[in-house]
């Protein structure tokens, strides 16, 4: 498709420089549904980034906006803090009936600032303040937010370097096959806690995510993420999953953990939890970890009202009905699976791997720019992906939950024009 360059001068002039996405993809978008933005000269795109994670179920999707106006024409509190609402009662119910029960998980939920690296933060603060102890052991290419408790465990050694003071407490962790499977699961680590001698401090908790999104689209193995659990278990340390993108069934079932059959003792949730968009976060815990003093941690925004609203009618379209969402992500990322095998062969010698779960995927070529181009070729066909990994050397899907088959197939297609035509 043709696009004229648009007029982008208030954004150069006046934004910051930290503007990222934007960069990419140089288009002013006006309007968006379901897969699908447009900019504002009429331009439509096929959306394979989903807000980073944000909108598991589209754009603007009918059902979450009718409940979300029907919500604001009542007049119905859009701000709340902590204060006790209708809407806040209907998601947690909603959310104990539909999410917790059926798994048998037991969790407390806490409601902090509704960011993704709030409710990280929350969980160290508390792992720390459960076991009276300093440090947090993280894993290579991890991403956990922006903050500095976050960053402290988080490996991109660019975004590190943004917070200017030493980021202490956090001790990195080889990931799943970071080896290339040439060293046992867990020799080092389990080493080092062993030596009386090794100079690590005994850590409060562990925090992982089960598929490593900004790191690279790292799957870890069920039987790896099994066998961490047992160590924090036989080590008295706190298991923390980070389930902010990952979670709310983008790998299938709603938790990401649920395939290893492991119960974290701390789950972080956000990005697509509100459904809509809206700024929502949650930190789950194990009710002996209750330890809180009122107030302790807090946020003048973390009682969004509206996100509450959007978050249940989520909950009932999507999930109260067992597993049938879960069914259709496992059914969706089969295809994108199988074209991305196509798409290995054609490139045999460019393509270096392909992984993934549910509808989260990564393609890593040998050429580490060449993702880039990809995606720059991608949005220029009408395509929005992006790239992860240290180096951005891995192109990056993340379609909705709820695409079509069809636009599947559309937007899979123009991945493989685009890898095709950046030879």
């Amino acid at each position: 498709m043709t696009i004229t360059q648009p007029d982008l001068s208030v954004f150069e002039t006046l934004e910051s420089e930290v503007r990222s996405y934007c960069r990419g993809w140089p288009a002013i978008f006006d309007r968006a549904h379901g897969s699908r933005m447009y900019d504002e000269d009429g331009h439509e795109y096929l959306d394979f980034f989903a807000g980073a994670g944000s909108l598991n179920y589209g754009h603007n999707n009918p059902v979450l906006k009718r409940a979300l106006i029907d919500y604001l024409e009542r007049d119905g509190v859009t701000h709340g803090l902590d204060m006790s609402t209708t809407a806040k009662r209907a998601f947690l119910e909603s959310f104990q009936n539909w999410i917790l029960r059926p798994r048998d998980l037991p969790y407390k939920v806490m409601f902090p600032g509704p960011t993704g690296t709030n409710a990280v933060e929350s969980a160290l603060k508390l792992a720390r303040k459960v076991k009276g102890r300093e440090a947090i052991v993280s894993f290579t290419n991890a991403f956990h937010g922006m903050s500095l408790g976050s960053l402290a465990v988080t490996g991109n050694a660019f975004k590190r370097a943004g917070a200017g003071i030493p980021l202490v407490h956090g001790t990195p962790m080889p990931f799943d096959n970071y080896f290339d499977g040439q060293v046992p699961d867990f020799l080092w680590f389990e080493r080092l806690l062993e030596d009386q001698g090794s100079g690590l401090n005994k850590p409060a908790a562990v925090i992982v995510e089960t598929v490593q999104g900004e790191g690279g689209i790292n799957v870890a193995r069920p039987e790896w993420l099994r066998a961490l659990a047992g160590l924090c278990e036989r080590q008295d340390m706190l298991l923390i999953v980070d389930d902010i993108q990952m979670g709310c069934g983008r790998t299938g079932a709603f938790f990401s953990f649920e395939e290893a059959g492991i119960t974290p003792d701390i789950v972080t949730v956000s990005k697509s939890i509100s459904g809509y968009g809206l700024p929502m976060a949650l930190t789950l815990f194990k009710p002996e970890l209750d330890v809180w003093e009122p107030g302790e941690h807090n946020g003048t925004f973390r009682g969004n009202n509206p996100a509450f609203v959007t978050a249940t009618a989520t909950l009932e379209a999507y999930w109260a009905d067992g597993s049938a969402m879960e069914k259709q992500t496992r059914s969706r990322g089969e295809q994108v699976e199988q074209a991305l095998i196509a798409i290995t062969e054609e490139n045999l010698a460019d393509v270096k791997e392909y992984r993934g779960r549910g509808l989260v995927w990564g393609m890593e070529f040998h050429d580490k720019e060449r993702a880039g181009r990809i995606a720059k070729r991608a949005f220029e066909l009408g395509l929005l992906i992006e790239t992860s990994g240290p180096e951005s050397e891995v192109v990056k899907l993340l379609p909705a939950l709820t695409i079509t088959p069809d636009e599947l197939d559309e937007g899979l297609t123009t991945l493989a024009r685009a890898v095709r035509e950046t030879a």
